[in-house]
């Protein structure tokens, strides 16, 4: 069954580089398991959905409708979560 990956990022954010990273990491190890979309919270459409899910603050990964992380996770971490 597909994961859906959703990132939640701001152009100002310092930490959120690296959640995209960590989560482009854990694409290319799981290919077509995980389907990710990427939410600018400074876009309209990103602060509809950043709000659905009550994100406060940036990053934030939710897997299929649930924000498990605020904050960039390791890789381990994030693919413990996927895996």
């Amino acid at each position: 069954m597909v994961k859906n990956v959703e990132v939640f990022t701001s152009p100002s954010c310092p930490h959120c580089p690296a959640a995209k990273e960590v989560v482009e990491l854990a694409k290319e190890k799981l290919g077509d398991a995980i389907d990710v979309t990427y939410y600018n919270t400074m876009d309209p459409e990103g602060r509809e959905k950043a709000v659905g899910y009550g994100v406060m603050y940036v990053p934030a990964i939710a897997i299929d409708g649930v924000i498990d992380f605020v904050g960039a996770p390791s890789l381990p971490e994030l693919l413990s979560k996927l895996e």
